[in-house]
């Protein structure tokens, strides 16, 4: 998901390992995960994406206050998706508690660590019994680090 690129900014798919800047878009009030050196384009993440931060995640409302999470391992999710106009993305932490990625601090550093497995349909034989949905989530790993 990337919904803070759909309209005004390009966007490409997040890669494993690469750093990223948590940064406001020129042209948009939005903000959203780049490369420091490719400003103008928006890293898009799936849900279920792990990341890393450099430091404990910094958060603001924009007008009134920054709050500091004292978290630094957190994964990509979306939320509220039933609701029309307003942003999805979401960084969610092992506690549970989500902070909108359009509040994260501007200057954030971030690390790509897995992306989420995504099944690929298989070929359906003759004679095999066909799988059934399952809901799966991607659990957040606690890490150190240094």
């Amino acid at each position: 998901m990337c919904d803070y690129s759909l309209h005004a900014v390009a966007s490409r798919p997040a890669k494993v390992g690469e750093t990223l800047i948590s940064m406001t878009f020129r042209g948009t009030a939005t903000r959203g995960f780049a490369l420091e050196s490719e400003p103008n384009v928006a890293v898009c993440m799936l849900p279920g994406t792990e990341l890393a931060f450099a430091e404990d995640v910094r958060y603001d409302s924009r007008w009134l206050w920054t709050r500091t999470i004292r978290e630094r391992v957190a994964k990509f999710n979306t939320i509220e998706k039933h609701v029309p106009d307003r942003h999805h993305d979401a960084i969610e932490f092992a506690d549970g508690r989500h902070v909108l990625v359009t509040q994260l601090c501007e200057g954030q550093r971030v690390t790509v660590l897995q992306l989420p497995v995504s099944k690929q349909p298989g070929e359906r034989r003759p004679g095999m019994a066909e799988e059934s949905p399952t809901s799966e989530t991607t659990p957040i790993r606690r890490i150190s680090i240094t």
